[in-house]
């Protein structure tokens, strides 16, 4: 069988996924404290206004019901309409989804420019100081949480060297570059860590390698047999790591943006936990838990391309 079949039928295992996370994500919601009708008339609202507001919004039927109509929206294209903003769920989420991509790809390329430098010099000296240095940075790296990484570099690049904006999105191409910088460089420096351990220990064993030892027998110089043999085979393993990794920074991405205030989908989903607009948090779990889906089936297909022996 021709290795690339999985991608037939890789997309039909995703839909119990899509169901799942639609159901915990419908149920969790409505465990939330609060009734979104009250949050939305305040205080003082009469039990009249309430009960057509709930009305409104199907939130006076039954769980099992309100569910049904949330699958039937699903399958049609739709998520209904939230109860703060007033317009459709999906239009809301489209105007949010730039910043977030931003980030996310901006984060990636970051972590990759990283760990891929740092894990390649480690390699080449392994044992020695260096090797030791860019461990043990790694190993403390790894316990720092990214929200106090968010905060120092406020204050380091932004506070008392003010060179990239404190908080924001930007207008312009070179503004939201600026303003990207910090939020996707307190996401890379967690996220690299993990990468770096990876793709060291990988290519400290194809260093190792027959592959590497026979290079060498040729007289194919040390720097060419790192970048031709080793630094190829080392990435593959590193692949769907990385991709898992992009699913945790997607769902770190609410953290980042409330620290840096970019009015991404990280951001939206926070204001409508406390405003209670199960719609647009129901509908943003969903377009987070598709994007995390779609990164792990392209890093499956990335992986296979890379490693030929490499089945799904």
């Amino acid at each position: 069988m021709h290795r690339y079949s999985f991608i037939l039928t890789r997309p039909l295992q995703f839909l119990p996924v899509v169901f799942g996370v639609s159901l915990i994500t419908f149920i969790l919601v409505r465990l939330i404290p609060g009734d979104p009708a009250r949050v939305l008339l305040g205080a003082r609202a009469t039990p009249t206004a309430i009960a057509n507001i709930r009305a409104q919004y199907g939130l006076d039927e039954p769980l099992w019901l309100q569910y049904f109509y949330f699958l039937r929206n699903l399958l049609h294209g739709e998520m209904g309409t939230s109860i703060v903003y007033k317009i459709d769920v999906l239009r809301l989420i489209a105007t949010r989804i730039e910043p977030t991509l931003a980030l996310v790809v901006a984060s990636v390329v970051l972590s990759i420019l990283i760990a891929v430098p740092l894990a390649a010099l480690a390699a080449r000296h392994q044992g020695r100081p260096i090797d030791h240095v860019i461990r043990i940075v790694s190993t403390f790296g790894i316990g720092f949480p990214p929200f106090w990484l968010g905060l120092m570099l406020i204050i380091l690049l932004a506070v008392t060297v003010p060179i990239f904006p404190v908080s924001g999105y930007g207008d312009t191409l070179f503004q939201k570059l600026a303003h990207l910088f910090l939020p996707a460089l307190t996401i890379a420096l967690s996220l690299s860590t993990v990468l770096l351990r990876s793709l060291r220990a990988a290519m400290v064993d194809w260093l190792k390698s027959d592959v590497a030892t026979a290079a060498r027998a040729r007289g194919v110089p040390e720097s060419v047999v790192f970048w031709r043999h080793v630094l190829p085979n080392s990435i593959a393993p590193s692949i769907n790591l990385l991709a898992v990794n992009i699913g945790w920074l997607i769902g770190g991405t609410v953290v980042i943006e409330s620290i840096f205030a970019l009015p991404g989908m990280g951001q939206l989903l926070v204001r409508a936990i406390f405003s209670r607009d199960y719609m647009v948090v129901q509908g943003v779990a969903m377009v987070f838990a598709c994007a995390t889906v779609m990164v792990n089936f392209l890093a499956d297909i990335a992986t296979v391309a890379a490693d030929p022996r490499v089945k799904l």
